[in-house]
């Protein structure tokens, strides 16, 4: 059953049981064990057996991830139970005023947080969470403009670990440089620039629309925090010390600082290599680790000796930190899961897809439109843009191979784009589902909220595309983008109203 139509049938499942049920964990468990069985012929025991294998071999390689999320969950609790989350809380309330300020800085706290997507989310979410709080701004908005600003900030980013993940994915004996491949694609990345001004627009006219309009105008008239995080607020409301605002910042910023040194410092930094060469060679996932531990220790040496927090209250955040990161990390280990099911260990799913594309190729001028629809439809549904890229890039370099650069660079530009939208909608990628954990709303809400947004994207970047394949040019196919997503935007600010109170102060949405 391996690299056949029966690959696509478990995160087909896992996808339609999910949005179907409103159950995430439920409809990943069956869509795993049903991908189990196809790839044993139907026999329950082995399908058992095989579904734990993956999943432990899966968990196992993705462990560094889970171990930093725990980290950073127990260094979340330790800066609320400290107050410090309090005080930042206050202090912005005075200074940032309005609903659009609020959301305008949290993307751009999202922008500038561009090393890597996992990072962006949890980060983001933890440090605007209690500003936008105190103005009702719906978790789901903020869960979208934190998904918004992770990978599509990421893979415009030359020092990042998605610019690394781009260059491995050129298959051996390549004679092509992957950052400077990586690099000329960055212009033409239309998903990741239309999806960025789109997003800057809906915050800056407040012109929600679909199923994110009907969570905005729940939230401003009753706020609401998912069950699954109400625990997660209790540890604001027992937080027992007198932690000031630089209680916050300090570990914060030394969680940055420590996370980049770790990605430079795993990269090589130390034997020679220069900056962008030890980005290129980083362990992202053991340069998360590393910098969290580091805030971590730091943190309990800012506030245990100034008895910011008593001992007992910073040791209770251990608990509280692991049962926050619960949602996020039961998710995760599901969804890689299924994506191992779907590898080419098992189903081949990237190869059934490969060998579509291959078998279709024969249409030079429809080559970036058929590389972007596959990797959108393949990143969806295997919930990854970096399996993504490992699967078609190599299909594009053996069809193009380096006679025509330009095409090639136009179609791994294609594939990179489709994949992060692609990855950017699907109720199992792990960037959505940690965007859901920084945010701390419920997950499926936040994936039935953004689609809609992705939508309106994904079509403008399709035209784009389609003028790439045809002009053989770029900028062409960027400018077709920019002008559909324009429309797009007058069409939305013709039919949609501001979404008030969108710039009322803080006193005047209490009152």
């Amino acid at each position: 059953m391996a690299a056949t139509a029966w690959s696509v049938l478990p995160p087909v499942i896992t996808i339609i049981l999910a949005l179907w049920t409103k159950e995430v964990y439920m409809s990943l468990i069956i869509g795993i064990f049903s991908g189990a069985l196809i790839f044993t012929g139907g026999s329950p025991l082995e399908s058992i057996l095989t579904m734990f294998t993956v999943m432990s071999d899966k968990v196992g390689k993705n462990v560094n991830i889970l171990v930093f999320l725990v980290i950073l969950g127990i260094l979340v609790a330790a800066i609320a139970r400290s107050g410090a989350t309090r005080a930042y809380g206050e202090w912005a309330a005075r200074v940032i005023n309005s609903r659009r300020k609020a959301s305008l800085l949290t993307a751009l706290l999202g922008m500038v947080i561009f090393i890597d997507d996992y990072f962006n989310c949890l980060t983001v979410g933890t440090v605007m969470r209690p500003v936008t709080d105190k103005f009702k701004i719906a978790r789901t908005k903020i869960a979208y403009i934190i998904d918004a600003t992770a990978a599509p900030v990421c893979i415009i980013a030359p020092v990042s670990s998605w610019a690394a993940a781009v260059g491995s994915s050129l298959p051996e004996g390549s004679t092509l440089d992957g950052f400077a491949l990586f690099l000329q694609t960055i212009p033409y990345n239309l998903y990741a620039w239309l999806t960025l001004l789109f997003m800057v627009f809906i915050i800056w006219t407040g012109r929600d629309f679909s199923n994110m309009k009907e969570s905005v105008l729940k939230n401003q008239e009753h706020f609401e925090i998912p069950d699954e995080y109400k625990d997660a607020q209790d540890v604001e409301k027992v937080s027992e010390g007198h932690g000031s605002i630089l209680d916050l910042v300090l570990p914060l910023l030394v969680l940055i600082a420590a996370c980049i040194f770790g990605m430079l410092y795993t990269g090589g930094i130390m034997e020679g290599k220069d900056v962008a060469k030890a980005f290129a060679d980083c362990d992202s996932a053991q340069s998360l680790v590393f910098g969290s531990f580091i805030a971590f220790v730091f943190t309990g040496l800012l506030y245990l000796p100034r008895r910011v927090v008593t001992f007992n209250a910073f040791c209770d955040s251990f608990g509280w930190g692991f049962k926050a990161m619960t949602p996020a990390i039961f998710i995760l280990c599901l969804a890689w899961t299924l994506s191992g099911i779907c590898s080419d260990q098992y189903l081949d799913l990237g190869g059934f897809v490969g060998g579509i594309v291959n078998n279709n190729a024969s249409v030079i001028s429809f080559l970036p439109t058929i590389f972007f629809l596959v990797a959108a439809g393949l990143a969806f549904a295997t919930g990854t843009s970096w399996g993504t890229f490992a699967i078609l890039i190599p299909i594009a370099v053996a069809i193009l191979g380096t006679g025509d650069e330009n095409m090639l660079v136009l179609c791994v530009t294609a594939i990179l784009s489709g994949a992060v939208s692609g990855d950017h909608a699907s109720p199992i990628s792990d960037t959505t589902i940690l965007a859901s954990a920084g945010a701390q709303c419920h997950h499926l809400d936040h994936v039935n909220t953004q689609i809609p947004y992705v939508a309106v994207v994904v079509t403008c970047c399709l035209l784009g595309y389609i003028v790439d394949g045809i002009t053989a040019n770029g900028w062409l196919g960027l400018l077709t983008g920019l002008v559909s997503i324009g429309i797009a935007m007058l069409i939305v600010r013709a039919k949609c109203p501001s979404l008030e109170p969108q710039d009322a102060p803080l006193e005047q949405q209490d009152a």
